[in-house]
């Protein structure tokens, strides 16, 4: 393993962003007459700026015009989602497989950007905090996902979900490159004082430590590396699939992200007192965005994405209103 010392966060000024949160949803969830959660997951299409948020028990809302209008695209994805990523299209790009897994409801859905077809896998993936699929492969038969409320159980699939098998508790995130090799994250515990990066290249049968990090926190793909908020803030990277890592850059206190814009050297990240935008892939960050007031804070729930068409970031908790703010003129 190598390590190269990133840059460290410097603060400039003053936000690019305006000051003021729009509020964008106005009761949507209540309006639907969403279940427990309300409104409970948002994830943009960054090719067009499309949103797609996830109401209660009533499925995926869709607004093609920034959020000032919303119209029922799938009532197939019924539940509730939770966890931030655990609702994501294709960070590649190639496609517009949409993947969605659901803490109660359905088990986890594979779709894409028209919401007419739905792939249910088997029903073992109900009751998850997320999933991770080979994004490479439209047939992905490598599947690790994180069972909820389960000491971190993580469930094993080598045949595109059809079956699942439990590969063992103690973890807190992961990642699959491609049908044999995926990196999964070992939680600090009372019986796991020393958690590991573990990897595999034999689609799960055998596990090696391949970095000594540890986050609750779903890594991000741009541009052929992935990126990965770990305990402390601190943002590393790969690109030979999670062989060796590099130590991009300290946020400090970074606990989302880094999620992208038109490249990988604009990024921004949800911190525990706001929103952190960086234009240099991390090597200068701006003053934090504070949080609307409505959300209280950061929480685990915390969503962030950012719309690169518009120049819009949006950001949500589960329960609350959707909030959005666009680049200052």
């Amino acid at each position: 393993m190598r390590f190269i010392l990133g840059c460290i966060l410097i603060v400039l000024c003053s936000p690019l962003f305006a000051a003021e949160w729009e509020k964008v949803t106005d009761n949507l969830a209540k309006k639907e007459k969403a279940g427990f959660g309300g409104l409970c997951g948002i994830t943009i299409d960054h090719s067009n700026g499309h949103i797609y948020v996830n109401i209660s028990d009533k499925g995926i809302y869709r607004s093609k015009d920034q959020g000032s209008s919303f119209s029922l695209f799938s009532n197939e994805v019924k539940g509730r989602t939770e966890w931030p990523g655990c609702m994501m299209f294709d960070p590649t790009g190639k496609t517009k497989k949409l993947i969605t897994a659901l803490v109660y409801g359905s088990s986890i859905l594979l779709g894409d950007d028209e919401g007419k077809k739905w792939k249910l896998l088997d029903k073992k993936s109900s009751h998850i905090d997320w999933c991770a699929i080979n994004w490479i492969d439209l047939d992905s038969t490598f599947i690790l996902a994180f069972k909820h409320e389960s000491n971190g159980m993580l469930l094993l699939s080598n045949d595109g979900g059809q079956s699942f098998s439990e590969l063992g508790k103690g973890y807190s995130s992961a990642w699959v490159f491609d049908n044999k090799t995926a990196v999964a994250v070992q939680a600090k515990t009372k019986e796991q004082s020393d958690p590991k990066m573990m990897r595999t290249t034999d689609s799960g049968k055998t596990w090696t430590p391949a970095a000594n990090f540890t986050t609750p926190a779903l890594p991000q793909w741009k541009e052929g590396k992935l990126y990965w908020i770990v305990d402390g803030g601190v943002i590393i990277t790969t690109a030979n699939k999670g062989q060796t890592w590099n130590k991009l850059c300290e946020t400090k206190e970074g606990k989302f992200g880094p999620v992208f814009g038109k490249s990988s050297s604009h990024m921004l990240v949800l911190g525990k007192n706001g929103i952190l935008e960086s234009v240099d892939e991390g090597k200068t960050w701006n003053t934090a965005i504070q949080l609307p007031a409505e959300l209280k804070g950061w929480s685990s729930l915390t969503w962030l994405d950012y719309d690169p068409i518009n120049d819009i970031i949006y950001v949500m908790k589960m329960g609350s209103e959707l909030f959005r703010m666009k680049r200052k003129n």
